[in-house]
């Protein structure tokens, strides 16, 4: 008996199975379900949420939604009847196994119930209602099948008319039960595993011949009446083929509906996904052979795999993955055989999938990129099995001419594709494009020369008729060119002469590239390949320098920096930077005309110009990187260096100082805004000039200290800007990095005005940014920094712990996080004093500080609940252990360690917070156990006695694991630190 309906106790039955009623004597909470509603204020939507929580966590909530779901008050009120649903699957999922008898048995009722609702021929009920039901059954079915609930299949087959409804949601089921039970792309565990296990035993034991049955008898009743029902019973066939007995589906009776269904508009998608399914089952590679044959033989002669060219394109997608999945699964099958040494079988599969060769050109070279890429993985591993032959055959190299041809015609354009505006059929595309460049560079490595024979012939045919050919040719060409690049063997030097006559053919089609005046054809997408193409054959132009003028000449004129496309202006301002570097000694004749040319380009982005740059901000970055590279790679005398370096960087000076003065005059925001950004950049684009100098050609030996120091002064006068301070400082200490790194000691009385201005309106964001510049210029000048250090040394501390300590809201997680990063920045310069031999900036402060000073560190080590922290303060007290330590050492240092290195070592790993089990933390641990290792190092026995008769008994360690600690004191590092973890996980147990 099943239930149509509950409500308040009131029972209405049906005739059925199983007769356990759910009564519910409770109404669901009307006001909460309001909030279901998508229109809902957000206060009913959380009151609704607050109802969900609660029905879920409730023992017989999933009664109510039982109740609710079935007594057909709420039959059109779809987010009700979905909630319910998801109350009720929470149940199964999560507690359902535990439950009793009785629970069972209305959870059983529940279930075919709700089946018999979806398959009323009347129901209206949504896909996602059903697909809900469905799953909300095959949670059930993982729980009580095979034990609890034997007969599940013939009560779920019992259940249903042989309606189209009926079927449906049978089919549902099913599909719900592979994704519990077999599907393989979600991830289970081992007791799932193992359930799943047993399932799939029971159901081949028991059910899988009943279920083929009524899937038979699905195909053929519904192949007219209900296409729909019968492409969902396909679909169902090919997820449980890979588990059940084939001969159930690969026989006469299955085969002949599947090649009828071919023929069917409506239908073959599906057919073709079936038989899909059924040759890629795992079986042996005998069998495999002979299964995928028996089918291809068929298909063949029913003219299946030779369709009409008009064909539609979703239907040829199948049939190219059907053949797709033929090849491929001939091709493991042929390499077990080969693994095996079956010569015989081998010889009989590899000679079937010969045969399919010709269907696998058929569908690459489909118009339709589609149908192309779905055999794209066939065709690899065919390459592959090529690269394993010793020897190529006549035909086989034949093969590989036409994959390589068929490759290029694909590469190509469409004309429908929008360069101007790339959506998502155009990024389909250029992943399509993608796979086809990895087919060309496998090919290549078969057959390098043909490669080199038909790129050739294809670049000396396109490029000199350039006025004529299509865009989509002229492109294609360009970019087997390029491509070239990749799969020659040797490197690309070794392809390029001085002497045309033993020029190589790569080098020759180069020359032609450039001398056919191809980059004037002027679309977009040519001139970028174009350009992409000489950047990556830059040693070409050392053997034939001749022609770097017509390419300087194409990289500044309206092909490259003034194109009307954007993109082509971006990405030539790169490539641009490139060709540069890779020439630079080859550009001295050039060098100023360069700079003359692109001299409008060089002018700063304002508010205030009044017309649109052609370059972004991004893009001058490069150019101004450029033009800073060609003056200093160049053999110009340093006076010439610093006059063509000085009127690159003025425009910029003069620029700064008027930007400067109208950003503080300005009212508005946004024009504020605007200002700031212009002065940032303004310090970027000098920041990128500097990056031409080297360690070969400095700064002092280009002769433009001056230009960049006095640029320097000027940036300076901005840190005091209160308005986008940020946004300001950071341009200015980029510029103050790079500076350090080009200059020497002409650097440093810059650094105090930064400072002082730092210590004015102190910021833990702007310390924990400035710190990195002290550490780069320790770092740099060492010792020789020492006095300068000696004098800004305090303050700068002073600060850092004024800020620290400066109160804040806890909830302020942002200024949390800030002064945490400073902390770190503290701990790092420090370590960076003490590695650097600037040791001295530390000791010759007063005792006061001093003192006050090692505390932070001690602080840091004990307390602060950062491993990070917590693994540079171990390092500092090891190193300061290493040099003060000794008979020799600095005056009352030793009695601080004691009384202050020491505990810090025991205390820190003690706090809850030093998790022993933490990555990072163990790296403290190890600085932790290597600063104990130098004590000792350094004081001998003296410290053993120390810590075994004083410190260590004052907190209570028993004196055997005193003893041991010693004695693991005395090992290597690795032995100790082992034994310190295990030493605090004892104590903290």
């Amino acid at each position: 008996m099943i239930l149509s309906g509950y409500r308040h106790g009131v029972i209405t039955q049906d005739i059925f199975h199983y007769n356990k009623p759910i009564v519910v004597y409770f109404e669901m909470d009307e006001d909460a379900l309001r909030g279901l509603d998508p229109r809902a204020n957000p206060q009913l939507q959380n009151r609704a949420l607050q109802y969900f929580e609660q029905l879920k966590s409730s023992h017989d909530g999933w009664k109510l939604c039982a109740a609710t779901f079935t007594n057909g008050n709420y039959f059109g009120n779809d987010q009700v009847r979905f909630f319910c649903l998801q109350v009720i699957e929470h149940y199964l999922r999560y507690r359902y196994r535990e439950a009793g008898i009785d629970d069972q048995q209305s959870v059983r009722s529940l279930i075919c119930t709700c089946l018999q609702l979806m398959g009323n021929e009347s129901n209206q009920d949504r896909n996602f209602l059903r697909n809900k039901v469905a799953q909300i059954t095959s949670l059930g079915f993982v729980a009580d099948y095979p034990h609890r609930w034997p007969s599940f299949f013939t009560d779920l087959i019992g259940i249903l008319s042989p309606s189209a409804k009926a079927v449906d949601i049978y089919l549902r089921v099913l599909l719900s039960i592979d994704s519990e039970v077999v599907d393989r792309e979600i991830v289970h565990t081992f007791e799932e595993i193992q359930r799943n296990t047993v399932i799939k035993d029971a159901m081949r034991e028991q059910s899988v011949l009943q279920l083929t049955e009524t899937w038979y008898t699905i195909l053929t009743q519904f192949q007219s009446s209900n296409p729909e029902v019968t492409c969902m019973c396909l679909d169902v066939i090919g997820k449980y083929v890979s588990w059940i007995d084939i001969n159930l589906i690969a026989n006469d009776k299955f085969v002949g509906v599947l090649l009828e269904f071919m023929s069917m508009p409506l239908i073959r998608e599906s057919a073709c996904d079936c038989i899909h399914d059924i040759i890629n089952k795992g079986m042996e590679p005998v069998a495999k052979t002979k299964l995928i044959e028996s089918f291809t033989s068929i298909l063949q002669n029913r003219g299946i795999f030779n369709p009409q060219e008009e064909e539609e394109g979703d239907y040829m997608a199948k049939l190219s993955k059907l053949i797709n999945g033929i090849g491929v699964n001939l091709i493991i099958s042929w390499q077990k055989l080969q693994k095996a040494e079956d010569q015989e079988n081998s010889s009989v599969t590899m000679a079937a999938l010969e045969e399919k060769v010709p269907l696998m050109f058929r569908f690459l070279g489909d118009e339709d990129d589609d149908v192309s890429a779905a055999v794209i993985p066939f065709v690899q591993e065919y390459i592959g099995i090529l690269k394993q032959m010793k020897q190529i055959s006549p035909k086989h190299r034949e093969h590989i001419e036409g994959l390589l041809y068929t490759v290029i015609k694909k590469m190509k354009y469409d004309d429908s594709y929008n360069f101007d505006h790339e959506g998502e059929d155009e990024a389909m595309f250029q992943e399509y494009r993608k796979q086809l460049k990895t087919l060309f560079t496998n090919l290549s490595a078969l057959d390098t020369e043909l490669m080199v024979v038909t790129i050739h012939t294809l670049v000396t045919q396109t490029l000199p008729q350039w006025e004529t050919v299509k865009v989509c040719d002229l492109e294609v060409a360009i970019t087997m060119l390029y491509m070239l690049g990749e799969a020659l063997p040797n490197p690309q030097g070794q392809q390029f002469s001085p002497d045309i006559s033993k020029a190589s053919a790569l080098q020759n089609m180069i020359r032609l590239l450039i001398s056919s005046r191809v980059s004037c054809q002027g679309h977009m997408i040519v001139e970028l390949q174009f350009f992409e193409t000489v950047a990556r054959y830059e040693k070409f132009f050392l053997a034939e320098p001749q022609h770097i003028p017509d390419v300087l000449m194409a990289f500044t004129d309206e092909r490259g920096f003034r194109h009307p496309s954007a993109q082509v202006r971006s990405r030539t301002s790169y490539l641009f930077s490139r060709f540069i570097k890779g020439l630079k000694g080859q550009l001295n004749p050039y060098i100023e005309d360069v700079l003359s040319r692109i001299q409008d380009l060089l002018v700063l982005n304002t508010p205030d110009n009044g017309y649109q740059h052609l370059l972004s901000n991004e893009d001058q970055l490069f150019i101004y990187e450029t033009a800073g590279s060609l003056i200093v790679s160049s053999s110009l005398s340093p006076e010439r260096k610093h006059h063509l370096m000085k009127e690159l960087l003025s425009p910029i000076a003069s620029k700064f100082e008027s930007l400067l003065s109208k950003l503080q005059g300005e009212t508005d925001e946004k024009r504020q805004y605007a200002y700031a950004q212009s002065i940032n950049m303004a310090t970027s684009l000098a920041s990128r000039v500097s990056k031409g100098f080297s360690s070969q050609q400095t700064m002092q030996a280009c002769g433009c200290v001056e230009t960049f120091t006095d640029l320097l002064k000027i940036f300076l006068q901005a840190v005091n800007v209160p308005t986008h301070r940020q946004l300001i400082q950071t341009g200015v200490r980029q510029y103050l990095h790079r500076m350090v790194v080009c200059l020497e000691k002409e650097i440093l009385p810059f650094v105090p005005v930064v400072l002082e201005n730092l210590l004015k309106q102190p910021e833990a964001k702007e310390l924990h940014d400035f710190l990195p510049l002290m550490n780069q210029l320790i770092m740099k000048f060492k010792a020789a920094i020492v006095p300068f250090l000696q004098q800004v040394f305090m303050p700068l501390v002073s600060t850092i712990f004024q800020v620290l300590s400066t109160p804040s809201d806890d909830l302020d997680q942002v200024t949390a996080v800030e002064k945490k990063m400073l902390q770190r920045s503290y701990y790092l310069f420090l370590s960076t004093i003490i590695s650097n031999d600037c040791l001295d900036v530390i000791k010759n402060q007063e005792m006061n500080n001093l003192h006050s000073l090692l505390l932070t560190v001690v602080q840091g080590a004990a307390d602060i609940p950062d491993p990070q922290s917590q693994k540079m303060c171990y390092n500092i007290m090891k190193k300061l252990v290493e040099t003060w330590g000794g008979p020799n050492g600095l005056a009352g240092f030793v009695d601080f360690m004691y009384k202050s290195f020491l505990p810090a070592c025991f205390l820190g790993p003690m706090k809850p917070t030093f998790d022993l089990n933490d990555g990072q933390t163990s790296l403290a641990l190890g600085e932790c156990a290597q600063c104990l290792r130098c004590m000792l190092d350094k004081r001998g026995q003296e410290f053993l006695t120390y810590l075994s008769t004083d410190y260590l008994p004052k907190l209570n360690v028993p004196a055997e694991n005193i003893q041991e600690l010693c004695e693991a004191l005395k090992t290597d590092n690795k032995t100790f630190r082992t034994y310190l973890k295990n030493f605090f996980l004892k104590a903290k147990s």
